[in-house]
């Protein structure tokens, strides 16, 4: 290959000359070969890629195939029914919800019925009406001054600076809209989640950011002034994430502007990685002392804690805590092994955490076992895009559900997996400010409503279709999953 490179180097050389001396109009001409020539010159120069030296120019087309490999594959390759995170299926329905375009489909389903792991509803003979309006759930246990009137269906976790300004702004003026719920993530309360008055769940990990003094520990007094802004509805102590548990936040130094180095009080240049544990508290009886403490210094807000189970016999512990020191939190967040993230080792994310089901049966099954389940209420992540998704968590356990990707989706997201680059395509997932202004607010403000809205209605109508006169009557006895091909169960089973 080196030795047609050299041969095209003498060609082009020649056509120079012969150009310059006899044929102008060759000069064209030149314009596309001496380009090649130079990125040739190049490949040969360079000793990072074995493939670019040894085949100058046509080895590029390699990493151009593999950097172009994700759209192949979502645009050409998959079905309806496959891709990952999320399938193409899974995908339109939102962007039709979030368009209010047409979101029913024709001629039957796409599913296999008779797949191992295949799960459904039953309905009944007798269908009942129920409006989605009546579709939320009161948090806040009798240790709470201030309970919050939640909607089952909330927008979980996501910083600003993982996410756009645009983005921020977007999602919760969405929420400001439809009535719910937005979850700062742990980035801290930027002005761009505080600008449209939405609701917000504010979070704090690890780093404390929002309420950390100069040497990053928790400060009282800085709690405080956050914790009283009357967009705060509800203050979650994140202390594990499903996509990284046991693994602090990242937010790539690329992502790190100006102004986000002042909300989070970090130095600009360098990743912010968080602490992977708190430094408030180091067993159940400090950390649940903790919550009391921060109960206290809200006002009687909602005070929850977010977690992606691990040790059963720690979360256990935690319980036998609650129960001797007579305190508890006033929601707790099951966090799924499977979630999303901006950025994670992938190790973390493939194979640490328990899956999200099975944590949820757990906690849920732990609490009530405890005597604290009216109490304690549980939020549910994991993949949630459509009503269904909804309402099978609902069957196991929970009272109401945070969903990321799917208001993503809605925002205009095309999964295109670039979400640690800072060169998201949607300007969603980035700080980059010529891809950011991509994003109208606006539009995308009434998008993300009219997915809560839509999904909510179809929530509402399939539990009407299954007799229910609420949201409360779920349980593990609605929901059924093929274990093999001759063998149905219920989850209460």
């Amino acid at each position: 290959m080196k030795k047609f490179f050299y041969l095209y180097l003498v060609c082009v050389s020649a056509l120079s000359v012969f150009a310059y001396f006899f044929m102008p109009w060759a000069l064209v001409l030149l314009v596309v070969l001496l380009p090649l020539a130079i990125v040739g010159l190049r490949d040969l120069w360079q000793n990072s890629h074995a493939i670019k030296k040894n085949y100058p120019i046509v080895g590029n087309l390699r990493y151009l195939l593999e950097e172009i490999r994700p759209e192949i594959n979502q645009y050409f390759i998959e079905s309806n029914t496959e891709g990952r995170p999320f399938s193409r299926e899974a995908r339109s329905i939102v962007y039709q919800r979030a368009k209010k375009q047409v979101d029913t489909i024709a001629f039957g389903t796409q599913q296999n019925f008779y797949e191992e792991g295949y799960e459904f509803l039953t309905h009944s003979l007798y269908p009942t009406h129920i409006d989605p309006k009546t579709l939320r759930v009161q948090i806040g246990s009798k240790l709470c001054m201030q309970p919050y009137s939640a909607s089952l269906l909330n927008i979980s976790a996501m910083s600003y600076g993982s996410l756009s300004k645009n983005a921020i702004l977007s999602l919760n003026g969405g929420a400001r809209d439809g009535e719910f719920a937005h979850n700062s993530g742990e980035g801290g309360l930027s002005p761009h989640h505080l600008k449209n008055g939405g609701d917000i769940i504010w979070q704090i990990g690890t780093g404390y950011f929002g309420c950390r003094d100069e040497e990053g520990k928790f400060d009282p007094d800085y709690f405080k002034l956050n914790a009283l802004r009357p967009e705060v509805k509800m203050i979650e102590i994140k202390l594990s994430q499903g996509a990284k548990p046991g693994h602090g936040g990242i937010l790539p130094a690329r992502k790190v502007t100006e102004e986000i180095s002042k909300i989070r009080n970090v130095p600009m240049s360098k990743d912010v990685i968080s602490p992977p544990g708190h430094s408030a508290f180091h067993d159940p009886e400090s950390m649940i002392r903790f919550i009391q403490r921060l109960r206290g210094l809200s006002g009687g807000k909602p005070i929850g804690i977010k977690m992606c189970l691990g040790h059963a016999h720690e979360f256990d512990g935690l319980i036998d805590s609650m129960k001797k020191l007579e305190l508890y939190p006033d929601f707790i967040v099951v966090d799924c092994a499977e979630g999303g993230t901006g950025a994670a080792p992938l190790e973390f994310s493939n194979h640490i955490g328990t899956p999200g089901k099975d944590a949820l049966i757990y906690v849920a099954d732990k609490l009530q076992e405890a005597g604290l389940r009216d109490e304690i209420k549980i939020i549910a992540t994991g993949k949630v895009a459509t009503a269904f998704d909804l309402v099978r968590l609902l069957c196991l356990g929970a009272d109401a559900v945070y969903s990321a990707r799917s208001m993503l989706l809605a925002l205009g997201c095309i999964q295109a997996l670039k979400c640690n680059t800072n060169n998201c395509p949607t300007g969603i997932a980035t700080q980059n400010p010529d891809l950011a202004q991509g994003l109208h607010v606006p539009t995308k403000r009434l998008r993300v409503k009219n997915y809560h809205q839509e999904t909510l209605k179809i929530v509402a109508e399939m539990l009407g279709a299954m007799g229910l006169k609420s949201h409360t009557d779920l349980n593990r006895s609605h929901l059924y999953r093929r274990l093999h091909n001759s063998e149905i169960r219920s989850y209460a089973d």
